[in-house]
């Protein structure tokens, strides 16, 4: 199955102390990827050397749909220093529930660096609301068949 690729920059404030990315960093890096790879955009808006992936699910404001996250799991497996180059954010789908996607994650470093190091897995659970009514709902034919060619198997995690 494919994965969605999105390239997420560090920003030097989500560098602390110790000299690598903060754990409430990671979060935002997570969040700017998976805007990127599940809200709409318009191609006139992204930037070529962006290389955005098509969003799946149409989830930006005035869309209709609210993407609210439910639970998030991260494994740190290495410290992610001060890096000028994106980082390669690997998205794919781990399960397709009624109202709800669980969204994979492999934050890698950046393409084209060698050796490549696998930072840390994470998984988000994300449940469609409808921003009408503030209720959950249900994903539409059209959104499961938009994420059917990223669906693999969970992201393992090594620790309980």
């Amino acid at each position: 199955m494919a994965r969605l690729h999105a390239p997420v920059r560090i920003r030097w404030s989500d560098i602390d102390a110790y000299g690598h990315v903060n754990n409430s960093a990671m979060l935002r890096l997570l969040e700017e990827a998976r805007i990127a790879g599940f809200w709409g955009h318009d191609p006139a808006d992204v930037a070529p050397e962006d290389d955005l992936p098509d969003p799946i699910i149409d989830g930006r404001p005035g869309s209709g749909t609210m993407t609210v996250i439910a639970a998030q799991r991260l494994e740190y497996l290495a410290s992610i220093p001060y890096l000028r180059r994106s980082l390669d954010v690997q998205m794919w789908i781990g399960r397709i529930g009624g109202a709800s996607i669980d969204v994979s994650y492999e934050i890698w470093s950046p393409v084209g660096v060698e050796p490549q190091v696998l930072y840390t897995r994470a998984t988000t659970a994300l449940v469609m609301v409808d921003a009408a009514s503030n209720r959950p709902r249900r994903l539409s034919e059209a959104e499961r068949a938009a994420c059917a060619p990223f669906v693999e198997a969970p992201v393992q995690f090594s620790r309980p």
